[in-house]
């Protein structure tokens, strides 16, 4: 018998669960995984530690019953993970939707069997179109041309909507907006523009490189005509803004300045098996045993009670009292 949906202490449903498939990535963006302290002597997860496809698909069965509609892949970088196709097309067979984020730079040769498996629709990271800047935003060897191809591969297999999500930091690739803006103009894109989070404890963070989602769209409007669009879903992150000749259109995800904790409706599942329910947790809850239950039910039940309990609204919240609390570093439960 089906479960009814869960809801949490403040009446948020749970109908986005994000799960990392690796902890590993070929970047080293300062704002995730900065090469300080993810170098050549960072210590990451045994490949034995991560869930395997049978695991996850499991996870994902079990939150169906309680109000589950779609599922996004994220890492580190995911396409790291071999045969990440295979686990595309299982959970695609349970009727929900599924999503991906990636850096983009091993998408080219990946989108097509992606797609033949039942991914529907792509996020791409690219904090600069300008090389230089984006070698600096990913300290990786991986040039902008490669990322570009690989949006250029997803269009190509139909993906759609493709989103291209854009980390600003003051001082860094603010410059970069306008530029983004205008070559995704016209091709079906949308660029969404991201504050500068306090996501971990090693990214650097301080408020005054946070550039607030309003600045931006004032400077963006001394370019673009932009005209506000309504939201699909009202827990959807993005604020949405249209060219005016109807050529495109931009996201803000103002989650430092205007934060939407009280529409958060997502949870998160690290490549080793445990549940977070905020992105600034401090802990997660091991599932492991729980998923190897025989009928199932149990981990539905765990899940959901994990869920009942959850009062996170950690943006909301901001302070100099939490800001001192433990996180979880983004690359381990993923973005």
């Amino acid at each position: 018998m089906a479960q009814e949906e869960v809801t949490d202490r403040l009446g948020r449903q749970l109908r986005d669960l994000r799960i990392s498939v690796t902890d590993r990535c070929n970047f080293r963006c300062p704002y995730c995984m900065p090469r300080e302290r993810f170098g050549e002597d960072h210590t990451f997860l045994p490949r034995r530690a991560f869930l395997s496809f049978d695991e996850i698909e499991k996870v994902v069965r079990a939150c169906i019953p309680l109000g589950l509609d779609k599922v996004r892949l994220t890492g580190g970088e995911p396409l790291l993970r071999p045969d990440l196709s295979d686990l595309v097309s299982r959970l695609s067979d349970l009727g929900i939707d599924i999503a991906l984020t990636t850096n983009g730079s091993l998408l080219r040769r990946n989108a097509q069997a992606l797609a033949e498996a039942g991914l529907k629709r792509v996020t791409i990271s690219l904090d600069a179109i300008d090389e230089e800047v984006h070698q600096k935003m990913s300290d990786s060897s991986v040039t902008v041309s490669q990322i570009l191809d690989g949006i250029e591969a997803a269009r190509e297999v139909g993906l759609s909507p493709i989103k291209v999500n854009c980390v600003i930091r003051r001082g860094v690739n603010e410059e970069q907006a306008t530029k983004l803006v205008n070559h995704f103009k016209g091709t079906g894109v949308i660029v969404r523009f991201i504050e500068f989070m306090d996501v971990g404890r090693t990214n650097g963070w301080t408020l005054g490189e946070v550039i607030p989602s309003r600045d931006l769209l004032n400077h963006l409007q001394k370019e673009f005509d932009l005209v506000p669009l309504e939201s699909e879903r009202s827990s959807d992150v993005a604020v949405r803004w249209g060219h005016s000749d109807g050529s495109g259109e931009i996201g803000l995800i103002s989650s430092v300045s205007e934060p939407f904790c009280g529409d958060c409706v997502r949870a998160r599942i690290s490549a080793d098996g445990r549940l977070f329910t905020c992105l600034f947790a401090s802990g997660g809850h091991d599932l492991r045993a729980l998923i190897h239950d025989t009928n199932g039910g149990g981990l539905t039940a765990a899940i959901a009670a994990i869920w009942q309990r959850r009062a996170d609204r950690y943006s909301e919240l901001r302070s100099e009292e939490t800001s001192a609390l433990p996180r979880i570093e983004m690359s381990y439960i993923g973005g």
